[in-house]
């Protein structure tokens, strides 16, 4: 697909894939091209899950469509207990990871999702047609509140709304997910047709694009995914490790007693998921890791995907660290984000105000 075509409009990048104009108003597009919406918790920098599970396969997305809009959740993150400072930092670490990860803003829509608030208005309306056995049925509600008091709060409970907000708003067709989504993104879907039905509304029933890379695997429990509220240490990976912290966590990465490297999950699953991780590094095939590793035992074979990451974070940990420097240039592409995001979504909304009646 031909590169985004991009107009200067009031000092910042529209995106003619995401807008169309009648007379200098901006009004949504009479005909919705392809348009991509997902977002991210802002809880720091990434860690190698992260990245090669949503992140890299975003930086794709910006090549493949016209219109792609990626939002730091931060209304998301609070449906569990945040301090201010931390979640006001968390914020700009996210910017500053996905900025230095490939995440352009002159391709895409970086914004902050709390400076739109059609988000949490739209997600009022659309939880007046949600029902509580919809939402009780939905697994992350039972795993997630059985970690917190007294069940956990409302926002939690009806954060799924809110997400198929985010999506519905933007009236995005596409939304890249991984597979303990899918879940959420068909509440997106029902939701978008009880409207349409409702109100003879117009809204996109939106498709999911499933990644094709495997599922990253804690260095310390091959039987879990990657997490950063692993409470060991040496099971996660960040893209801002130095290349001695990269090197121990693979070194003491659990594997088994077969020497041999090969390429089997059920048997393996920790020689297996070192497998992934070199594969999904360096772009070579399952089978050109483990044709290229024989002869190296698996404790050689650690050092190896170990180099591969740390040659891949490199010049990303060293973008970052640049771009913590400067918190004002942070501010600012989030501050131009919200602004496209502000102009795409306000049209839209006042469509749905119209038809639910409130214009």
């Amino acid at each position: 697909m031909a590169a985004p075509v991009v107009r200067r409009v009031a000092g910042f990048a529209t995106f003619k894939g995401c807008l169309q104009r009648r007379g200098g108003e901006v009004t949504s597009a009479p005909k919705i091209a392809d348009r991509v919406f997902s977002g991210i918790q802002p809880t720091g920098v990434p860690h190698l899950g992260n990245y090669l599970g949503a992140i890299e396969s975003w930086v794709r997305l910006q090549e493949r469509y016209s219109c792609v809009l990626y939002s730091i959740v931060d209304l998301h993150s609070i449906t569990v207990p945040q301090h201010a400072s931390t979640l006001r930092h968390n914020i700009l670490d996210m910017t500053a990871s996905l900025l230095a990860c490939g995440i352009d803003p002159e391709r895409s829509v970086l914004f902050q999702q709390s400076k739109i608030s059609e988000h949490t208005e739209l997600a009022w309306i659309l939880g007046c047609l949600t029902s509580l056995p919809r939402l009780r049925h939905l697994p992350q509600w039972k795993m997630k509140a059985s970690g917190q008091k007294e069940e956990g709060s409302l926002g939690l409970f009806s954060y799924p709304v809110l997400q198929a907000a985010d999506i519905l708003l933007y009236k995005a067709t596409h939304v890249p997910v991984g597979e303990d989504q899918i879940q959420h993104l068909e509440l997106a879907q029902d939701i978008a047709r009880i409207f349409n039905n409702q109100y003879g509304g117009s809204f996109p029933v939106p498709k999911a694009i499933l990644s094709d890379t495997k599922k990253i695997k804690s260095l310390r429990n091959p039987a879990s995914k990657m997490s950063k509220s692993d409470p060991q240490s040496l099971a996660t990976v960040y893209v801002t490790d130095s290349a001695e912290e990269i090197l121990l966590k693979f070194r003491k990465a659990v594997t088994d007693f077969t020497s041999e490297v090969t390429y089997d999950p059920d048997t393996r699953p920790g020689v297996s998921n070192l497998v992934a991780v070199h594969t999904a590094v360096t772009g070579k095939t399952i089978q050109e890791v483990v044709e290229q590793s024989k002869g190296l035992d698996t404790a050689r074979y650690k050092y190896v995907v170990a180099e591969a990451v740390i040659e891949k974070f490199a010049p990303i940990k060293n973008k970052i660290e640049r771009l913590r420097a400067d918190r004002g240039f942070l501010e600012q592409v989030l501050h131009r984000g919200a602004q496209k995001a502000k102009e795409i979504a306000h049209p839209f909304y006042h469509e749905i105000q119209k038809l639910v009646g409130f214009s």
